[in-house]
């Protein structure tokens, strides 16, 4: 009896613990919060892909959607709101961004603009291009390609609406910690140029940590998390012409199909983001640069080769294969973000606000000190630019680190796009410049002057929103300052995070320090070597705003361009099916019977057959990890096209029966009405996965 009383007494505590517990994450709300999300994928065969401005990459299939992931918090009265949206974009552009905008307005008034709305990209580099409207990008997009650009726009919208249609009250909860084995620094030579003061006060040449802000409604269900990391997206390398999110697209799928248990890929409330932050010589491919053509490392300032010079000289990432890395990596984000969602404990309260200026950078004057000042500069890109990075390496003879021009390219460029001015020249040094893009207007400028800068603040949060990719050391020295901001205002333990890539793209921002060494990303700082000295200005302001101590102005409105579609892309012409066969006909049919693990040739859906209903039913899409379409296009005098649909069957893959089913479209000419899209779908027999 004794031990009966004690067994219910201990069982009477832990239920009231556990009771305490739920109610402790389900106390009175301290915000309205909504998370949407909405596929932004849009075209995924013969358009350029963006990010290794390789005009020979092109896309030929499909691995994984892309999504648009927002997140709307309110203040208790709704009076106040900030919007989040992290894109499985390269970067946001000033085009999408102002087009995004012209949207909200005609949708909500001015619920939603400039100075609440953060637009931030993953930078994924196996997105399609062409949604840009400055000329330099245009080059190897193709130009502006409108269904690229409308997918994009339409799924960020779309992903908002949904936020806003499912407003809830909640709380919001921050924790950090350390990823490792998931990044390397790919300029070490130029990170060594900052003080070694610096330098000491960190343990990495990277930012190892991640921050997550998880959020759930006022009854504790769980609605979704924001992780900001570190780390390019380019586990997926340059020869790959599958359109997906790279690591941490895999990330997020990872963490949405755990909480959308039964669900399909991008179906199902949780939302998960995995957004950029100051990435910007920090590589996902962690064994480092080897010489393709010996096997040696050029892990060296030129990240050069003895045989074939620079472009034999690419990183290598954990796996294999670029899909067991892009595995691997997005499993270490997914794992960490688990670890950190499941402890967060510390809550995030305070009042909303935002700050958000339009600023010329091209003419931008910093003051160093109290006698000093200097000033930012027309864009322009160095002649390393044109040399990549071990990531995705360049064209002909160009190297990094270079601090001279070569009179070659330098004759070709004076004769074809005009020599840049002694002006320029001057403020650029030591930068030897390749393309004076400042000083290009034909047919439009060739890089933006009007560039964003913007912070949100919820909170003990500040969100810093940057327009492009800034390197480790430039990321902690913006932190640093902006905190130190907060703090001199009274606005103490403010937790400081950068979200990379937003709202208009400006490529590379690197130290000052770095930025001596001109390799590709101080080649690629196109404001010129006082950049990182003018944001820290610049963001300074902004926290000076939200303090309310400093009136800021608006700014120069950036041009929206009156273009809306040029592109060199061949136009699509009438499809015919092969002799004796229609479309969606079966080329090469499945086997009877496959193990797991078994790769083997295959948009589209794998359906299981249920015996109890007699029914198929989906249970992967082409938003799986697990599938992939490739369509091989050759314009030929009949337009005949194939499309390869594989899935690659995992390790648990539950044994049954399964086929594979395409969906897809092609263009029939009518004699009265001109070309018109038919439907069509494919199905192949029925077969057998076995246990191993």
């Amino acid at each position: 009896m004794i031990a009966l009383t004690v067994v219910l007494l201990v069982l009477h505590f832990l239920s009231k613990d556990t009771d305490d517990s739920n109610n402790n994450i389900a106390q009175e709300a301290k915000y309205w919060v909504g998370v949407g999300r909405a596929d932004c994928t849009g075209p995924v065969a013969q358009v350029p892909l963006m990010g290794y401005a390789n005009p020979e990459q092109v896309g030929g299939g499909l691995l994984s959607r892309l999504y648009s992931r927002a997140f709307i918090v309110a203040d208790p009265q709704r009076s106040k709101r900030l919007v989040f949206v992290s894109a499985d974009i390269g970067m946001v552009s000033q085009r999408l961004r102002l087009e995004v905008l012209q949207q909200l307005r005609s949708k909500y008034g001015g619920l939603y603009g400039q100075d609440n709305v953060i637009l931030s990209g993953t930078h994924t580099h196996s997105g399609p291009g062409g949604y840009f409207q400055y000329t330099l990008f245009w080059i190897t997009s193709k130009g502006l390609i409108r269904p690229a650009l409308s997918s994009i726009v339409n799924g960020i919208v779309k992903s908002i609406d949904i936020a806003h249609e499912n407003m809830k009250r909640g709380r919001l909860f921050i924790n950090r910690g350390t990823v490792e084995n998931s990044q390397i620094n790919r300029s070490p030579f130029s990170y060594l140029k900052n003080p070694e003061s610096e330098r000491n006060r960190y343990s990495s040449n990277t930012d190892k940590e991640m921050v997550v802000l998880k959020m759930v409604d006022e009854d504790g269900h769980e609605l979704g998390l924001i992780s900001w990391f570190a780390v390019h997206p380019v586990s997926m390398n340059n020869s790959n012409h599958l359109v997906n999110s790279d690591n941490v697209g895999y990330a997020s799928y990872l963490f949405e199909q755990e909480k959308n248990k039964g669900m399909l890929p991008g179906e199902g409330s949780f939302v998960a983001a995995f957004a950029s932050s100051n990435l910007g010589d920090v590589s996902s491919n962690t064994r480092g640069p080897f010489c393709a053509s010996t096997g040696e490392s050029c892990d060296n300032p030129q990240s050069s080769c003895p045989v074939g010079g620079a472009a034999m000289c690419m990183a290598q990432g954990p796996g294999k294969d670029m899909f067991e890395s892009t595995r691997i990596i997005g499993q270490n984000l997914y794992l960490k973000a688990k670890e950190l969602y499941e402890e967060a404990s510390q809550e995030v309260t305070g009042p909303l606000s935002s700050a958000h200026q339009w600023v010329n950078m091209s003419d931008v004057s910093v003051e160093l000190n109290a006698t000093h000042r200097v000033k930012t500069c027309k864009p322009a890109l160095g002649h390393s630019f044109a040399a990549g990075t071990i990531d995705g390496v360049g064209a002909f003879n160009f190297t990094q680190g270079s601090v001279e021009g070569d009179p070659f390219w330098d004759q070709i460029r004076d004769q074809l796009l005009g020599e840049p001015s002694n002006e320029t020249k001057a403020c650029h040094k030591p930068k030897p410049i390749l393309f004076s893009t400042g000083e290009m207007t034909w047919p439009h400028p060739w890089h933006p002057d009007i560039v964003d800068v913007q912070i949100a603040a919820i909170g003990s949060l500040a969100i810093l929103a940057v327009p492009g990719e800034f390197t480790t050391m430039s990321g902690r020295r913006l932190r640093e300052a902006v905190k130190s901001e907060f703090d001199s205002h009274g606005t103490r333990g403010m937790n400081v995070v950068i979200a990379g890539l937003c709202n208009v793209y400006t490529h590379y921002i690197t130290t000052y320090e770095e930025y001596q060494v001109q390799r590709y990303e101080a080649a690629s700082t196109i404001y010129g070597p006082h950049t990182l000295s003018a944001y820290i200005q610049l963001y300074r302001g902004l926290a000076k705003a939200i303090n309310a101590t400093e009136e800021l102005p608006r700014g120069p409105e950036p041009p929206l361009f009156n273009v809306t579609t040029l592109t060199l892309l061949p136009a699509l012409g009438v499809e015919s099916a092969p002799a004796n066969k229609n479309f969606g006909d079966v080329l090469e049919e499945v086997r009877q019977e496959y193990r797991e693990v078994r790769t083997e040739h295959n948009f589209l859906t794998v359906e299981k057959y249920s015996s109890i209903s007699s029914s198929w039913r989906a249970v992967l899409n082409d938003a799986s990890w697990d599938t992939r379409w490739v369509f091989y296009w050759s314009k030929g005098s009949r337009g005949q096209s194939n499309v390869t649909i594989e899935w690659h069957i995992p390790a648990g893959a539950e044994p049954g029966v399964y086929r594979l089913r395409y969906f897809g479209h092609y263009k029939k000419r009518l004699l009265l009405l001109g070309t018109v899209t038919v439907p069509f779908e494919g199905s192949s027999s029925a077969f057998h996965v076995a246990a191993p």
